[in-house]
């Protein structure tokens, strides 16, 4: 009997695939490792099929080889970056490389015109939230006004996981997740497309079918069992972007729940008792119908403790440096010995929505070395989530629980600080392995082998992280915030210096 369950999510920095039971048991993981196109600084891509496709393709094929029968393999949920943009031809094939999520924020003029056209009130009263770089419209806007040709060719306007389902079943869906960041052009009441603007700004002719995560795309055609090494016919789940599925494999699913996932970047999710708009944030679908999410994120996070690595590494004497920077860090006071950071290195999301905003280092002395860079990094993106978090709770959102997923996890030092500084308590799963498990878990209750309460015992069981009140954190974050504001103006003077080659 075919009742294995197939999950693969295609990140920032890494592809994943996760073979589980019934019962959640994990049977089998893979990864891949790829890097991101920077073609100029603001801008990050990635190739749909060198890169997605090929890497799902091959961690299918993968999981076959370590021993386990297509067969046996039920169901298949897929979960990547998003939201991004991907325009396609009439054929189907990607006409350039996808466009990420929020890091890219090449389109601020068009942010700027649509505000404009429309009125910044107008779209926070119809969206639940404003336009930002996580936005995807402005995103096709900057294709018609800079790539012509791209958009005149342009069938269908998709994301990264809604390219990988399509390739995998042949038709087009997007769900309510990243459908919402397709604003003007959803109605979030409704999880639907709404044609209230399209007579004013185009594109909304070229958006896929919204569907529930929680529903079947479609089955494997005859070339994806092909290229996957799957049976044709094998259900594949609608699925969602991939902090939705993180969330959703870590058990966060009840009002209160509040996502912190640590990866490359830092992202939450909130599940709102009630529609919450939330200053910054994203309103978006949920995983059951009419269930509301609040999202939020940061620009950077693990890709600032890579980034202190790099500039260190001399310093260290080692190949990654990583053991031994985290183990010096915790050997630094609270505080970093009077230095502080703000983490916006490729501008920030929530809750300040600035795309020009900058990384600035303060306190600095010679007295400071790796070590205390290293601790101040870490501290700067705990000041930003406790921003973050504070940002919610004051817009009326309830935030109970807070469970830690994604790589960061595996160092108490990361969860520690991020709890001193918050204040909050943190779960952290025995089961981290990330959204690949909970598009397992997608795929399952998609076909109906699975029920949505049932991931209370997919992910019983963890430890929690305690916050131990250091009161200089409340000081520090105070510091924090007078430092954007004070240094905003110099911050978006500087970004325009910045090389174009990266050098």
């Amino acid at each position: 009997m075919a009742d294995l369950l197939l999950g693969i999510d295609v990140g920032t920095g890494s592809a994943k695939a996760c073979l589980t039971d019934r019962a959640g048991e994990v049977l089998a993981t893979d990864s891949i490792e790829h890097t991101t196109s920077t073609p100029r600084p603001g801008w990050f891509e990635h190739d749909p099929d060198a890169l997605w496709w090929a890497q799902v393709t091959a961690l299918c094929r993968r999981i076959l080889d370590a021993g386990h029968s297509k067969h046996d393999i039920g169901a298949l949920a897929v979960s990547a970056i998003g939201p991004c943009v991907v325009p396609l031809g009439v054929d189907g094939h990607p006409l350039r490389p996808g466009i990420l999520y929020g890091v890219d924020t090449r389109a601020t003029d068009q942010i700027r015109d649509l505000n404009e056209t429309i009125g910044d009130d107008t779209l926070v009263d119809h969206a639940g939230m404003a336009l930002s770089s996580q936005a995807t419209v402005p995103k096709m806007l900057w294709i018609r006004d800079n790539e012509p040709d791209v958009w005149d060719s342009t069938a269908t306007m998709t994301t990264a996981s809604s390219y990988i389902v399509y390739r995998l079943v042949g038709s087009h869906s997007i769900d309510p997740h990243q459908a919402a960041h397709f604003l003007p052009f959803y109605d979030a009441e409704r999880r639907a497309w709404t044609d209230r603007f399209a007579d004013r700004i185009p594109g909304f002719d070229l958006l896929p079918e919204v569907r529930e995560p929680i529903h079947v795309a479609g089955t494997l055609t005859r070339s994806a069992a092909a290229d996957t090494g799957l049976v044709e016919g094998t259900p594949v789940a609608v699925g969602t972007v991939d902090a939705a599925a993180e969330a959703i494999g870590v058990g966060v699913r009840r009002p209160g729940d509040l996502m912190v996932m640590y990866g490359s970047t830092m992202f939450f999710i909130l599940v709102a008792a009630h529609r919450t708009e939330v200053p910054g944030a994203w309103l978006v679908g949920g995983l059951e119908d009419s269930q509301f999410n609040v999202a939020a994120g940061l620009s950077t996070a693990g890709s600032l403790t890579e980034w202190v690595r790099k500039v260190t590494k001399p310093a260290t004497g080692r190949a990654d440096g990583y053991a031994e920077l985290f183990e010096a860090a915790a050997s630094v006071p609270p505080g970093s010995g009077g230095l502080l950071m703000l983490p916006y290195f490729e501008g920030e999301r929530t809750p300040i929505s600035d795309p020009e905003a900058t990384g600035v280092l303060v306190g600095i002395g010679l007295e400071h070395g790796p070590p205390h860079i290293m601790r101040a990094t870490l501290e700067s993106v705990a000041f930003a989530a406790r921003h973050n978090i504070e940002t919610m709770e004051s817009a009326g959102a309830t935030v109970e629980r807070l469970v830690a997923v994604g790589g960061g996890t595996s160092t108490d030092l990361w969860l520690s600080i991020v709890s001193d500084v918050t204040g909050k308590p943190q779960h952290v799963p025995n089961q981290r392995i990330g959204a690949s498990y909970g598009n397992a878990f997608i795929a399952g209750v998609a076909t109906g082998a699975l029920r949505t309460d049932d991931i209370e015992s997919w992910t019983a069981g963890g430890r929690t992280i305690e916050p131990r009140g250091h009161d200089v954190y409340d000081d520090f974050f105070g510091h924090y915030q007078d430092l954007y504001r004070s240094t905003a103006r110099i911050q978006h003077a500087l970004k325009g210096h910045r090389s174009t080659d990266g050098g």
